[in-house]
């Protein structure tokens, strides 16, 4: 863990580096067409439209996402569920990408590093949602769920970027 709470090492991962020991995930989808839904996109995603939108949003401590800023999700079905904390290791405000990546933090079930953001190419003036992730499990049961961990992450990842979809 390193000082600031992080329960992995290797912040800001999920930039591009390489990340011996975790598991991978990109998801990448288009949303839609044009700059108008790219920029919309990009504010939702920083005000956590996409867990607002899953169910899973708690509390954070800026109604923005900015680096140091932490916010709590709850991970779970029905009466079942974890709070899981975690903190904004960056923000990405790019001319056509945007969103954030956070950090885990102690108590939350898988110890890495996920990026929310949206891409905008404008080759097709297309807008894409893109969820990556680098996780290992921080506890026994996402030890023992293993592939159901996996699967379950896919499914949450798609209703992400389903939440910033017009189509």
């Amino acid at each position: 863990m390193d000082g600031d709470g992080f329960t992995y090492a290797e912040i800001g991962a999920t930039r591009g580096e390489s990340t011996e020991g975790f598991h991978r995930f990109r998801l990448r989808q288009r949303i839609g067409q044009g700059r108008e839904l790219f920029e919309r996109a990009g504010a939702e995603i920083l005000t956590y439209r996409m867990q607002k939108g899953t169910g899973i949003f708690r509390e954070a401590s800026a109604a923005a996402a900015e680096p140091g800023s932490t916010l709590t999700v709850r991970l779970g079905v029905g009466p079942i569920g974890v709070i899981a904390p975690c903190r904004v290791v960056y923000v990405l405000d790019e001319p056509d990408r945007r969103g954030f990546a956070y950090g885990t933090l102690p108590g939350h079930p898988v110890s890495g590093e996920e990026l929310f953001a949206v891409e905008y190419d404008a080759a097709d003036d297309s807008v894409h949602g893109i969820v990556l992730a680098y996780s290992r499990p921080a506890t026994w049961y996402t030890r023992l769920g293993g592939p159901v961990v996996r699967i379950i992450q896919r499914f949450v990842a798609a209703r992400y970027i389903a939440t910033l979809s017009t189509n």
